[in-house]
């Protein structure tokens, strides 16, 4: 029973002498809109984003770092504050909403958004970061109008360079990336709005 008592101690003294793990969390936030954004005026419209499906191997909660083309590193110790699937959707209708004043913008799954007129939809293929460089999102849209079907799809491609170097860099490109998307997206719910 001693020998137990003492071997149990020392690993405890040993757990302690290593530290506590420095993690650090991230979040994706909205940014304000560079551009006006369209009128949907006479009437406001109401607007679901979502799903969003996003790939795989970002899909995770630690920060991935695109080192090459066939070659990635998971952060262990950087990671989503929430899963980016959930994330993604909450920023680009928080954007929408600055974006598109007029309009009631809510995240696919909300109450709010059971009976929107028009869904936007993402599959994202890309949400590469490289450190040192720049950020990349690449995926395809559709922004559907409920009453009669009538859509829209497109791709996007976007490049955001870091303003400095480390992971806060990183997620601010993002959100800069994000907000570039959303802004695509306005000016398409603000066209099928309209007609």
């Amino acid at each position: 029973m001693r020998r137990l008592a003492w071997l149990a101690a020392l690993a405890a003294l040993a757990g302690c002498a290593n530290g506590p793990v420095n993690e650090r969390f991230y979040t994706l936030g909205a940014q304000a809109p560079a551009r006006a954004a369209p009128s949907l005026e006479p009437r406001s419209t109401s607007v679901s984003v979502g799903p969003v499906r996003i790939a795989e191997v970002v899909d995770r909660p630690q920060l991935v770092l695109r080192l090459g083309e066939n070659r990635v590193r998971i952060v262990e110790g950087h990671r989503w504050a929430e899963p980016l699937k959930r994330a993604i959707p909450v920023v680009l209708a928080q954007n929408l909403a600055r974006q598109l004043p007029a309009a009631q913008v809510a995240v696919y799954g909300e109450n709010a958004s059971r009976d929107a007129e028009l869904r936007v939809q993402l599959d994202i293929r890309r949400f590469d970061s490289v450190p040192g460089e720049a950020v990349a999102l690449e995926g395809i849209w559709s922004v559907r109008r409920v009453a009669d079907g009538a859509m829209r799809t497109g791709s996007f491609a976007l490049r955001e360079p870091l303003a400095s170097a480390g992971y806060d860099a990183m997620v601010a490109a993002h959100e800069r990336a994000l907000a570039r998307l959303s802004e695509s997206l306005a000016e398409v719910a603000g066209a099928l709005a309209a007609r």
